[in-house]
């Protein structure tokens, strides 16, 4: 159950709290390679280390309250492959290793990834998350908005927002993506609500941590009810479908939502491992085509077959589609000849906070035959 996963967070960071005291890293390599690189990162920023020749080891000097600082400049500094192979284990003050202590040994990957998801740990316990808002609209008349789709933010303790690709690269490697997803969800929730949206509202969510939809969605299924948005204005977007390999268990959560009254979109058609398959499968009432389709759409003639066929079949299963990521004019012109039900994307309006109340009227260009 996710809610469990997220109390339980209160606890995650507390093992962590030593390294705010400073202390020494120590460093073991099994190439020579993986040891040039951290010696070449070290000399480049003037760190105080010691480099134990004899035992293919570096012990690196922490200074208190700098712990993140120094995994920060590891982790840029040093391909993912090379963290995995280096051997880390951190000790307050001056201590010297003994026995117990190879214990806890770990690849300096996993320490830093610790380090890190403090970060995040903070972000998901004091639930600093917010929504901006990106309207879709009717393709063939852009001043009438459909939805507004709620985009996920993290917000700093100082105020500046953090964009959602760091949250979520962290959230991956963390293991932490099914309660970020879980906050993502009520926060959208909670912001369209005091936003006062009278429209549809595009909800993202990921179903690799939804085990039982009865028990991963109950709280979800609150929340929107107590914001007393209507269930049936609700579209709930499912993301990362591609890592699903359970179709039937993905075909049973669909299932859930239409049978609690919502309405279920595919996202990123045509992005990644996405397929037709899934169209067919679990026949989603709105399909979103990834933004990689529709750049340049007017100019590709690939690009134009693949999508104006999925926009066919569409039609054909009267599902409605949503043209993601338009940019320019004449990528609108061609979607709305090729019979695209909804836009979003810049040429419309950006993400917003709060969420734009008017979008621009983009008026059908003459054909050339015309």
């Amino acid at each position: 159950m996710l809610e469990k996963k997220v109390e339980a967070c209160s606890g995650c960071a507390a093992p962590l709290s030593h390294q705010d005291l400073g202390g020494r890293l120590f460093l073991g390599f099994p190439t020579d390679r993986s040891l040039r690189q951290v010696l070449r990162h070290l000399e480049g920023e003037g760190h105080v280390y010691r480099h134990l020749e004899e035992a293919h080891c570096i012990w690196l000097a922490v200074a208190p309250g700098l712990h993140g600082t120094v995994m920060d400049a590891l982790d840029a500094a040093l391909r993912p492959e090379v963290q995995e192979e280096i051997r880390a284990l951190f000790l307050t003050g001056h201590d010297e290793p003994v026995l117990s202590d190879f214990a806890r040994v770990a690849s300096l990957k996993e320490l830093i990834v610790r380090s890190q998801s403090r970060w995040l740990l903070d972000l998901l316990l004091h639930e600093r998350l917010t929504s901006h808002f990106q309207p879709i609209v009717h393709a063939h008349d852009t001043s009438r908005i459909f939805a507004h789709e709620a985009l996920m933010r993290g917000v700093e303790p100082d105020g500046r927002l953090v964009f959602p690709n760091r949250i979520l690269d962290l959230a991956r490697r963390a293991d932490l993506i099914d309660q970020l997803d879980l906050l993502a969800r009520r926060t959208a929730i909670r912001e369209a609500r005091r936003h006062g949206i009278d429209r549809h509202v595009f909800i993202n969510f990921n179903p690799g941590g939804i085990d039982d939809p009865a028990v991963s969605l109950r709280s979800t299924i609150q929340a929107v009810d107590e914001a007393q948005i209507p269930r049936d204005r609700v579209v709930f977007e499912l993301v990362e479908s591609d890592h699903t390999r359970d179709l039937a268990h993905l075909k049973a959560i669909v299932a859930y939502w239409r049978d609690a009254g919502f309405s279920v979109a595919l996202d990123d058609l045509g992005a990644g491992h996405s397929t037709l398959n899934l169209l067919h499968q679990l026949r989603p009432d709105y399909v979103k085509l990834d933004m990689a389709l529709i750049r340049d759409v007017h100019l590709d003639p690939y690009k134009a077959l693949i999508t104006g066929k999925i926009l066919e079949i569409a039609q054909q299963l009267d599902i409605r589609t949503v043209a993601e990521g338009v940019e320019v004019p004449e990528e609108l012109e061609w979607i709305r000849e090729h019979g695209a039900t909804f836009v979003q994307g810049y040429l419309i309006a950006k993400p917003a906070h709060p969420p734009v109340s008017a979008t621009p009227l983009i008026p059908h260009r003459q054909s050339k035959s015309a």
